[in-house]
């Protein structure tokens, strides 16, 4: 009952807390906005290819946000309520046991240290400098690596702090986080379990145990705890299909502009518990069974580092042509504690001559050689940005199931219609999908290489100022090595998957003072 209390709370006071920010000083400004976003989806075949005979998923989701902002010539805050769940996910009357479902996607603060803009300010010894703390986005240059992922309707946020510099058109960030399961007095040590894991498992007899502490339970298909099983979530904590979540973040970000052109670089560290296979045993009557899993019992991290350069050169009295070129390696040890090895690459033009605009790219991204015995592992990780941009719209590779163990290799084609008004856009991609390094067949040959084709046709309008709508269809034709790509059984899968959407995203601004 009192949670349910304080989800009826929840809104009224957010409201008082508008109000009074308004009230208490004049010289600052509040604004008060809100999303709903709704997205129905037909789904054949999205994110992997579907077994023969499997039928077409249909279901409607909805983002809901509430958002206050606060900004005085000291202090930024802002903090994103959220509500994501799917049409008919809830009983239509909810009892005590729903309890509370909103949760916080965003809410920050950001000291301001420094602004010459400020005259507040009688000393300023750079152009900005402001340190910002708390749950918050992290998003830089075109999201590729680090990103909000706003298409999932849950998005991504990070628990962190980052300092800010700005000077002379130079950006530096210097970041970091540190996740931690538990504040509990007699917690033992930093251990960090990197997952939403189940409250409860069913052990190797079939039996329902409480899940062991400090352990991600391993389950096969029937969801039995196996040796060989898959780590059970409730969630998965990596919307790039990552295994883990890090136990620790630090980066640098730092971003000049040249006349048009902007160059940046990026060196960022992520640090993985580490853990050991193990089992618990459990006696039920006359049963004896077990549950395995990775038990995050071990000192010590494994530890990650990305690094490279982007720039986006732009020409033209009305910036018709623009380039787009990086690299970013990878190295130290990936989740499991293997040698990393691994780069990536992108480039691409794009030409805006009018309302219409044409882009050609390549993205490659490198992994391991089947045929190879080294023990180093070559798959690049996109970290933590927004994939759906970039592989395809029904995110095949780095969104929902993450790389493909041979990397990716993707020569794509756009061209997209703008109205004068900027109202209506409609937009046709292509995406041509090949395997980076070599993948065996299940009698030992090399396959093919070319996984598919994709192509994406996506249309938005602009009803109003508040609201829009966006339409969006995606058809692939794959091939056979699609299927060892997806680990999935040769012969078993449909090669023609598709997928469509409907959204409506409304955006009011209730306060803007």
């Amino acid at each position: 009952m009192y949670k349910n209390v304080l989800n009826q709370c929840t809104i009224p006071a957010i409201a008082f807390l508008v109000v009074c920010f308004s009230c208490f000083n004049a010289n600052a400004q509040v604004s008060f906005s809100g999303q709903l976003r709704t997205r129905g989806e037909l789904r054949d075949g999205y994110g992997t290819l579907q077994t023969k005979g499997y039928k077409d998923a249909a279901f409607i989701s909805q983002r809901t946000r509430l958002t206050l902002d606060y900004r005085s010539s000291k202090l930024i805050f802002h903090t994103t309520v959220q509500d994501v769940r799917l049409w008919g996910q809830d009983a239509s009357t909810i009892t005590a046991a729903d309890g509370n479902k909103l949760g916080l996607h965003e809410a920050w603060a950001e000291i301001i240290l420094s602004n010459k803009k400020d005259t507040s300010f009688k000393s300023s010894p750079v152009d900005y400098f402001a340190v910002k703390i708390g749950k918050q986005e992290l998003v830089y240059d075109d999201e590729r690596l680090l990103g909000n992922f706003d298409w999932t309707q849950q998005g991504r946020r990070h628990d962190a702090i980052v300092l800010k510099v700005l000077q002379n058109n130079w950006q530096v960030d210097l970041g970091a986080a540190f996740n931690q399961n538990s504040d509990a007095i007699n917690y033992n040590g930093t251990f960090y379990t990197p997952a939403n894991i189940p409250a409860t498992v069913k052990d190797s007899k079939g039996n329902l145990v409480n899940t062991p502490a400090n352990m991600i339970p391993l389950i096969n298909s029937a969801g039995i705890s196996a040796k060989n099983g898959a780590p059970a979530y409730l969630n998965t904590p990596g919307s790039n299909a990552a295994t883990q979540n890090y136990k620790a973040l630090e980066y640098l970000y730092a971003a000049k502009k040249l006349n048009k052109t902007k160059i940046s670089g990026l060196f960022l560290a992520d640090q993985f518990s580490k853990y050991i296979l193990d089992s618990v045993k459990n006696t039920s009557g006359t049963d004896v069974g077990y549950v395995y899993g990775k038990r995050f019992n071990q000192t010590g991290v494994n530890t990650r580092y990305t690094t490279g350069l982007l720039a986006n050169p732009v020409f033209g009295d009305k910036n018709q042509l623009a380039l787009t070129g990086g690299y970013y390696y990878q190295g130290g040890h990936d989740r499991e504690g293997l040698s990393l090895n691994a780069y990536m690459f992108t480039s691409s033009i794009s030409y805006r001559p009018n309302t219409l605009c044409y882009t050609a790219g390549w993205d490659y991204l490198s992994g391991n050689d089947a045929f190879s015995t080294s023990k180093t592992n070559h798959r690049f990780d996109p970290l933590y940005g927004t994939p759906h941009k970039f592989w395809g719209y029904m995110d095949y590779f780095y969104a929902v199931s993450g790389a493909p163990t041979g990397g990716l290799s993707n020569p794509y084609l756009k061209v997209k219609y703008t109205s004068a008004n900027n109202r209506f856009t409609t937009e046709l991609a292509n995406h041509y999908f090949l395997l980076a390094q070599d993948q065996k067949d299940i009698n030992g040959q090399a396959i093919d290489k070319y996984l598919g084709t994709e192509f994406d046709l996506t249309t938005g309008y602009k009803l109003n100022k508040f609201t829009g709508i966006d339409l969006g269809f995606s058809y692939m034709a794959a091939t056979r090595s699609m299927e060892y790509a997806k680990n999935i059984t040769p012969g078993t899968a449909n090669l023609k998957p598709v997928w469509a959407y409907l959204q409506v995203n409304i955006k009011p601004e209730f306060l803007n003072k």
